[in-house]
């Protein structure tokens, strides 16, 4: 008999106090999380998969009253609405308008990334949006001069490095073996990728913006 695997949380609560946790580029991200939901009317459910310091649901209830939020995490001490781990969620088929999983994929090993890719989309009846670390070094390039418009951009410089797992992180893209191209594939197999992006102020969060594939999207694949 297969002994059965119980997931177990790879930090303590007192990783996201404040000082450990939180900096400038963390904010930054947090923004585009919201700004992906909030600027979406159509979203009236959101499942997050891994709150952490359930900033998100703090702020989607200040600019999204509208939205029902519910999270699922292994770690009971964050007391989510499911305990549970991605590849599992208690939940049933088309449950909720989005799904969201911000900086968390990276923390299973990646043999277990389609199935948690294929979770998702069991769980969403519409989006899924994610984040990922992405460790291709970046060149940004930022202008500001009275009276004209700001300009920025940024730029991925790849540069292939062996990926050593520090307890958390078990791969992450720009890493060797998990080229951005890799994820991608992986991603189409099941879902349309409406955008990916890398903030300017977070050059190392990678966004996906995903909606799931119809059934004859699926078959032409």
């Amino acid at each position: 008999m297969q002994k059965k695997i119980i997931p177990q949380p790879q930090v303590e609560s007192q990783h996201y106090r404040f000082e450990n946790y939180f900096n400038f580029e963390r904010w930054s991200s947090l923004f585009y999380q919201l700004k992906e939901i909030v600027t979406r009317s159509e979203i009236k459910s959101v499942l997050e998969v891994g709150p952490g310091t359930k900033s998100l649901e703090k702020l989607v209830g200040e600019f999204r009253p509208d939205v029902n939020y519910h999270s699922v995490d292994i770690s009971e001490h964050i007391n989510p609405t499911y305990i549970a781990g991605v590849t599992k969620i208690p939940v049933e088929d088309s449950s909720f308008n989005l799904v969201c999983v911000f900086q968390v994929l990276e923390h299973i090993p990646y043999e277990e990334f389609e199935n948690a890719i294929i979770e998702l989309k069991r769980v969403s009846n519409s989006y899924v949006f994610i984040s990922l670390p992405d460790s291709t070094p970046a060149i940004r390039f930022l202008v500001k001069i009275p009276f004209f418009r700001k300009i920025s951009f940024l730029i991925k410089v790849p540069k292939p490095q062996k990926h050593v797992f520090n307890g958390q992180h078990y791969w992450e893209i720009g890493k060797s073996g998990y080229n951005l191209s890799k994820i991608k594939e992986d991603i189409l197999k099941h879902f349309d990728i409406q955008k990916s992006y890398v903030p300017f102020e977070n050059y190392r969060h990678r966004f996906f913006i995903l909606t799931k594939k119809t059934e004859k999207n699926v078959k032409n694949i």
